[in-house]
């Protein structure tokens, strides 16, 4: 169960991770190249909310699996 536990923690800081991580990006690559994102109708945050809730959603997921593992554990 501890191993169990552990593996969902590191996959919980990943999704963690790789969230920040494509929304420095694409905040970078809006600054870079604003141009680009004037062309699209959807303003230019709307791909890094969409993340956000997908994250948020698998985030909670883990953190109940986490929860339960935890408790089976005590």
């Amino acid at each position: 169960m501890k191993k169990l536990y552990s593996i969902l923690k590191t996959i919980l800081w990943c999704f963690i991770g790789v969230f920040i991580g494509s929304s420095i990006y694409q905040y970078y690559d809006y600054k870079v190249h604003p141009g680009l994102y004037e062309m699209q109708s959807a303003p230019w945050y709307l791909s890094i909310e969409i993340r956000g809730i997908f994250t948020a959603v698998i985030v909670v997921i883990i953190l109940v699996a986490m929860w339960i593992i935890r408790k089976k554990m005590n």
